[in-house]
């Protein structure tokens, strides 16, 4: 079998279970917090480092937010069954980088990996994204490229994979739709609130050797339940999340070339 169909293969498999991939990386990060330490009194300076690494984490959200709230109803989903897309996303986040949503992804467990401040476990997850995103993405171009031909693969070659470059930016076609981000990114809050929250548990465990909530920590973990309960019972019981877009009537399905997130539940697909 070809490299590229070997990837492709594999992919497939592996799109069906991309949320998993901060589980795989509990044992390396047990690991490394088996040995971590701070200096006596040096807590403050940790807890900059920690609020520093959030900032990284909600940087990545902002990117998500940023292509998720522009694009039509039933694209950028959690889809974790097959592929999906009868028209492509082009504009905004989609116009600088091909995977915005892999990329905010990205980010986001990169500020939680660095809160251990271990130069070789940053790199273990790097490597780690890299291998197993490689052969979703790998995937999802083929069947985006049998499914579009010529039309994804011009758009396709002027955008860059991962690492955006600012130069063919264009305005997103779309108003953007709180609605869609509140339905859609809530999971995402509560991964990053909790992750930071049993983050920070486990140091003081580690290193104290003490069970201790931090306030700080305990009432930005709250904010994220809080959150995360309240949009689940909304999307739920409500109709108060439905997304009505007009445009839709235009643009009745569309697509876009990656979809995936920290809460992967749903069988809407393809950015």
């Amino acid at each position: 079998m070809m490299m590229n169909a070997r990837l492709a293969h594999d992919g497939v498999f592996l799109f069906r279970w991309r949320g998993l991939l901060p589980f795989l990386l509990l044992a390396p990060a047990a690991t490394v917090a088996a040995r971590f330490t701070y200096e006596p009194g040096a807590e403050n300076p940790q807890g900059y480092w920690a609020f520093g690494c959030l900032a990284i984490s909600l940087f990545g959200l902002a990117i998500r937010i940023a292509t998720i709230g522009f694009v039509p109803r039933g694209t950028s989903g959690r889809n974790t069954h097959d592929q999906k897309a009868l028209s492509l996303n082009t504009t905004g986040m989609y116009s600088v980088v091909r995977n915005p949503l892999y990329l905010g992804n990205f980010v986001i467990w990169l500020g939680v990996v660095l809160i251990l401040a271990d130069t070789s476990f940053t790199m273990i997850y790097v490597l780690a994204f890299w291998l197993y995103y490689e052969r979703i993405i790998a995937t999802e171009e083929a069947f985006l490229t049998k499914t579009f031909g010529d039309e994804y693969l011009r758009w396709a070659a002027r955008r860059p994979c991962f690492i955006p470059t600012f130069s063919n930016w264009q305005k997103p076609a779309r108003n953007f739709n709180i609605r869609t981000v509140l339905k859609k990114e809530y999971c995402g809050v509560f991964g990053i609130t909790t992750g930071f929250f049993l983050m920070h548990l486990a140091e003081h465990v580690v290193v104290d050797r003490r069970f201790y909530l931090d306030t700080s920590w305990t009432v930005i973990f709250l904010i994220g339940l809080a959150i995360f309960v309240t949009l689940r019972l909304l999307r739920k019981k409500t109709n108060l999340l439905r997304v009505v877009d007009s445009q839709d009537a235009a643009h009745p399905k569309t697509g876009s070339p990656d979809s995936t997130g920290p809460c992967q539940n749903r069988t809407q697909r393809v950015q």
